[in-house]
C-alpha cells in the first residue's frame, strides 16, 4: 500500500499486519483494543525516505526500497537484512555514465534513490532499480540479498535519469517454458532521444547474462519499445508521460498514467496545459509494439470532475459486485483513486473520488475505436504524436479482442473517455492509494490518505 511521501518518512506501517484482526468470523467489523500498539519499523534518519515495498506472497517477508539501502524485514517487521546501494560517484549529466566511458563532468557523492522494486517469482530474485548512472538495476537473491548481477555495459540498461521515486513501474510476464519478459515504463525527463517511455526488456534465467534487460526486439528500423517524439517537447516543454500503476491482465499489459495536454478552454482562443489520466494497454507478445492503444479515463460525481490520477489496483468483482454491474464475479475490477480536476498534478486538490472500471469495458472501447480507425475514419489521436496528426489507414480484416494491431494506424488514441463508477468520495483528507481483495464474495477495498489514515 503507497502512503504519501509525508507518511513514509522515516517509519513504515505495515497495515496488511492489522487487517485480519479488523473482520471478525461473520464478517462484522470489530474495533481495534484501543491498547494494541501499531507495529513499526524505523529507519536510519540519516539516510531519507522509504520509497518502495514488496512483500514475498510465499513467506511473508517485506522488501523495502529506501535512499541507499534495500531491508529484508520479517512480517513483524525485524530486520533481517540490509544490502546497502549507495551512495557513489556519479553526475545526472553523465550519459553514459562514468562507469561506462569517462565524464567531464564533476562528479559527486550521490544518493541511491530506489525507484522501483519488483520480486522475481520464478527465479528467486528481487529486481531493485535506483536512481545512480542514469537508472540501473540490480538483481538480489530473495534469501541474503545477495548480489547476483548489475548490468550497466549497454545503453539499454540504463532506464530513467529522473530521481524521483515515483518515476519506473514493472510488470513481469512469466513463462513456463521459455525466459520472462520485463515491460518498463518510465518518465523520461525531456530525454526521448535516450530512454523509451515503455519497453520490454529480456529477463534472462542467469542474472549475469549478456542479454538481461536487452529489449526483447531491435534491429534498424522497429524494437519493443515506444519513444517520445522530440518535436512534442516544442509543444509542451515540459512533457513527460508519469506511470500511476502497472498489471498484466490476459493477454495484454496495462499501465495507468498521468500526461500532459494542451487544450483550448470553451470560448478561448488561446490553449491551456491540463493533465490527462490515461490507459495504456500492450499485447504481451507484441515485439513491435504496434498494439499500443491508449484510452483516457476519469471520473464525475454531482456535476465534479475528478481526473487526476493518484492510485489504482486490480482485483477481481465478487458475486456481489459483479451482479450490480452485470459482470462476471471473476471480471477484473479497477479500483482508482482520482483527485478533483485535472490542472496540477504536483499540487492536487483535497477533495477525491474512489471510482471502479471494469476492464473489459474498457477493452471493449478500445476494439471499437480500433474498428473505425481500420475503417480509416479520423486520425491516431495522440495528444504526444499531434504534431504530426496522422489519419488513419483503411484495411479490410477482422478485428477481434485479442488484435495486436499492424504495422499501421500505430500508436493509436482514444479520444472519447471511459467513466468510471464513483462509489466513495472525500473531501478534505486527500486519497492517495488503494488497495481491494473479494472476501466472502464482497469486494473490500482499503484506502490511504494524505494525513495517514487508513480507511475500510
Amino acid at each position: 500500500l503507497t502512503m504519501s511521501p509525508a507518511m513514509w518518512k522515516w517509519t513504515c506501517l505495515v497495515s496488511h499486519l492489522l487487517l485480519s484482526t479488523t473482520v471478525s468470523p461473520l464478517g462484522r467489523q470489530q474495533p481495534l483494543h484501543p491498547k494494541r500498539p501499531f507495529i513499526t519499523f524505523t529507519g536510519d534518519q540519516a539516510e531519507g525516505n522509504f520509497n518502495h515495498l514488496v512483500v514475498d506472497e510465499r513467506t511473508g517477508h517485506i522488501y523495502l526500497g529506501a535512499v541507499n539501502r534495500i531491508y529484508k524485514l520479517s512480517s513483524d517487521l525485524k530486520v533481517l537484512v540490509t544490502h546497502q546501494t549507495g551512495p557513489d560517484e556519479d553526475n545526472p549529466k553523465c550519459y553514459p555514465p562514468r562507469i561506462v566511458q569517462t565524464c567531464n563532468e564533476p562528479l559527486t557523492p550521490t544518493n541511491n534513490i530506489n525507484k522501483m522494486l519488483l520480486i522475481d517469482y520464478k527465479e528467486n530474485r528481487l529486481i531493485a532499480c535506483g536512481s545512480l548512472y542514469q537508472g540501473i538495476c540490480k538483481l538480489l537473491r530473495l534469501d541474503d540479498l545477495f548480489k547476483l548481477g548489475e548490468p550497466f555495459h549497454k545503453k539499454e540498461h540504463y532506464l530513467s535519469g529522473v530521481n524521483e521515486s515515483g518515476s519506473v513501474f514493472g510488470v513481469i510476464v512469466s513463462y513456463s517454458n521459455m525466459d520472462d519478459k520485463l515491460f518498463i515504463a518510465t518518465a523520461v525527463d525531456g530525454k526521448p532521444e535516450y530512454f523509451p517511455t515503455i519497453s520490454s526488456r529480456k529477463l534472462t534465467k542467469n542474472s549475469e547474462a549478456d542479454g538481461m534487460f536487452a529489449y526483447v526486439f531491435h534491429d534498424e528500423f522497429v524494437a519493443s519499445m515506444i519513444k517520445i517524439p522530440s518535436d512534442t517537447f516544442t509543444i509542451i516543454p515540459d512533457f513527460d508521460i508519469y506511470y500511476i500503476y502497472g498489471f498484466s491482465s490476459g493477454n495484454f499489459v496495462y499501465f495507468l498514467t498521468l500526461q500532459p495536454e494542451m487544450i483550448s478552454p470553451p470560448g478561448s482562443t488561446t490553449k491551456e496545459q491540463v493533465y490527462t489520466s490515461k490507459l495504456v494497454r500492450l499485447c504481451k507478445e507484441d515485439t513491435a509494439f504496434n498494439s499500443y492503444v491508449e484510452v483516457p479515463i476519469g471520473c464525475e460525481k454531482n456535476g465534479v470532475e475528478y481526473r487526476l490520477l493518484q492510485a489504482a489496483y486490480l482485483s477481481k468483482a465478487g458475486a456481489i459486485l459483479a451482479r450490480s454491474l452485470d459482470v462476471g464475479p471473476e471480471d477484473d475490477i479497477l479500483f482508482t483513486v482520482f483527485s478533483k480536476g485535472q490542472k496540477r498534478k504536483m499540487k492536487s486538490l483535497d477533495e477525491s473520488a474512489l471510482c471502479i472500471f471494469v476492464l473489459k469495458k474498457i477493452n471493449d472501447r478500445i476494439k471499437d475505436r480500433l474498428q473505425s480507425c481500420y475503417r480509416g475514419e479520423g486520425t491516431l489521436d495522440l495528444a504526444w504524436l499531434k504534431v504530426k496528426d496522422i489519419p488513419c489507414s483503411s484495411a479490410l480484416l477482422t478485428i477481434d479482442d485479442n488484435f495486436c494491431g499492424l504495422d499501421m494506424n500505430a500508436p493509436l488514441g482514444v479520444s472519447s473517455m471511459v467513466r468510471g463508477l464513483p462509489i466513495f468520495t472525500e473531501d478534505g483528507d486527500r486519497m492517495t492509494s488503494v488497495i481491494a481483495y473479494v472476501y466472502k464474495n464482497h469486494s473490500l477495498a482499503f484506502v490511504g490518505t494524505k494525513s495517514g489514515k487508513l480507511k475500510k
